[in-house]
């Protein structure tokens, strides 16, 4: 079994040992038809290989889970194991289909050489968190804490925050999770992932 195979097969087990809600068999089916776990976390920020994506879920999903427990004595009376596995998880499904592979000239040796790499080609341009929170709505109810900890992921590295929105401070003060979600993304992007 290849790493990918691992990696794919130990996101499932979590998913489906963990997200039981209706329509979860073909929010499943949907990331099995994708590119969902052969895609790059990112084109060179961290994980930029095949599966990163897949990785980068799990590793965002076990940082929440640790977030959650260093934060509450019994984390399951705030949010339950479906909520963190829906958020951790599902977080970046807005990534699906969403990279390409192509190739660059590349000076190795003194010899000019094709080498590969992924490039952005966005063929549905709705943000990033809105996205997770817009495709994995397709398929399951999200509560609105879950609605907001996806969408709001990405914290200050958001497109809106930039552009100059104030909605960020708002969502981090009503929702609680989409900080603790933030905190984990951030933990298992500088801390558990090869940045290339």
């Amino acid at each position: 079994m290849s790493d990918i195979d691992l990696v794919k097969a130990e996101f499932t087990d979590l998913f489906c040992a963990n997200i039981h809600r209706e329509g979860a068999d073909k929010l499943l089916d949907y990331l099995d038809g994708s590119d969902f776990f052969t895609a790059p976390a990112s084109a060179r920020y961290h994980l930029s290989e095949t599966g990163g994506l897949c990785q980068h879920s799990i590793n965002v999903y076990k940082r929440l889970k640790s977030v959650l427990k260093n934060e509450f004595d019994d984390y399951s009376k705030a949010y339950s194991d479906e909520t963190v596995a829906i958020c951790g998880l599902l977080h970046d499904v807005c990534k699906v289909n969403y990279y390409t592979t192509d190739y660059r000239n590349v000076k190795e040796g003194g010899e000019w050489v094709k080498k590969p790499f992924f490039k952005v080609e966005e063929k549905f341009p709705y943000g990033h968190g809105e996205k997770s929170v817009f495709i994995v709505s397709q398929y399951i109810k999200l509560t609105a804490e879950e609605a907001m900890a996806i969408n709001w992921h990405m914290g200050g590295f958001d497109e809106r925050v930039k552009g100059g929105s104030n909605a960020l401070s708002e969502a981090l003060a009503k929702y609680k999770l989409a900080l603790y979600l933030h905190v984990a993304d951030l933990e298992a992007t500088y801390l558990d992932e090869d940045r290339g």
